[in-house]
């Protein structure tokens, strides 16, 4: 009899467009763990509104982002992949989670203070009550993995104290997730200041390589990337910040090792190396844009895939709803 494949839960954001940060540090890798594990992956439109959003641009992104994801090569066979806010699971499990947290734990979040800081005109309940939501996300599935960076490291450490408290009063009712320790996708930083990471929402766009830029303006960005006066590529995060990150995107998008990189460009300078570096990210981003915008084209195999995959992900969360509400004493629902 097979093994049972353990489960995995990740997502993202409806915000923005997507980086190669985000394709090379998660996306990509999400490709290969379908034959290892059961995967959920969801489009996070619920966290998404912490912010305020456009509503016609904000619908299209998040539908674009589910297009993305089959783009990049998840089966929406082998994956679940759906929507957040279709799932109304996510909002009911948020809710009673939000009753076994403590406000220490949520004061305690820096994701809360950073994002604070940035919105201050619109600090919300529903922005300092994020992880909750997000332990939601991945409880809902009895997630045995969740794929996280360091900033969202806190998140689920949170997410594993909820669920042990709520254990600890009503038995074994959720599957305690682990961080995702399996092969780690490239950490891709801004293209103008190497000390951040690659992000949709820098306000310099030379900063961010998005997944949708066409050829010659993925050339440009790298050619405008910034470096030092040494010229010489070789790899050294402290004292060679710039060139340590275009050699790790090289890397990344190549396959080549860091020594053969160095050895590659031995002798040349800095403008033969970043025009490689972005002709290999423009190749590298072809075929999945030449596949999003057949996607886009295909409006009735998107439907389709989405009320499949928002079926599966409802089916899946409901066995866990249904098992939290008769612990903690609601009325059974009486259907006719």
């Amino acid at each position: 009899m097979a093994e049972e494949k353990k489960i995995l839960y990740s997502g993202m954001q409806a915000t923005g467009s997507l980086t190669l940060g985000n394709y090379l540090g998660a996306l990509r890798n999400w490709i290969n763990l379908n034959e290892e594990y059961e995967c959920f992956f969801g489009v996070m439109d619920m966290h998404s509104i912490t912010v305020r959003q456009n509503p016609t641009e904000f619908r299209q992104r998040a539908r674009d982002l589910f297009a993305l994801y089959v783009a990049a090569g998840l089966d929406p066979e082998k994956n679940c992949i759906y929507f957040q806010s279709h799932v109304s699971s996510h909002a009911e499990l948020s809710w009673i989670l939000n009753c076994y947290t403590y406000m220490g734990e949520l004061n305690r979040m820096t994701q809360f203070k950073d994002k604070s800081a940035k919105h201050a005109d619109n600090i919300n309940a529903g922005l300092y009550t994020y992880p909750v939501l997000m332990a939601a996300d991945i409880l809902l599935y009895q997630a045995d993995l969740v794929p996280v960076g360091k900033d969202q490291l806190q998140h689920l450490e949170i997410t594993r104290d909820i669920a042990q408290r709520f254990n600890g009063i009503y038995g074994d009712v959720f599957t305690i997730p682990e961080a995702y320790t399996g092969k780690i996708g490239a950490r891709v930083m801004s293209l103008q200041d190497p000390a951040r990471k690659m992000s949709k929402s820098d306000e310099n766009p030379n900063a961010s390589i998005f997944l949708m830029d066409d050829g010659n303006v993925i050339r440009k960005k790298f050619k405008r990337a910034v470096t030092d006066s040494e010229a010489e590529v070789r790899y050294d995060v402290a004292n060679k910040p710039g060139i340590s990150n275009l050699m790790d995107i090289y890397s990344a998008t190549t396959g080549k090792t860091l020594e053969e990189i160095e050895r590659e460009f031995a002798g040349c300078g800095y403008g033969d190396f970043k025009g490689a570096v972005g002709d290999a990210v423009a190749d590298l981003l072809t075929p999945l844009q030449e596949r999003f915008a057949e996607l886009k084209k295909d409006k009735e195999y998107i439907d389709r895939v989405i009320r499949a995959n928002d079926e599966k992900a409802f089916y899946a969360s409901q066995k866990t709803l249904r098992k939290v509400k008769k612990k903690i004493g609601f009325t059974e629902i009486i259907r006719c």
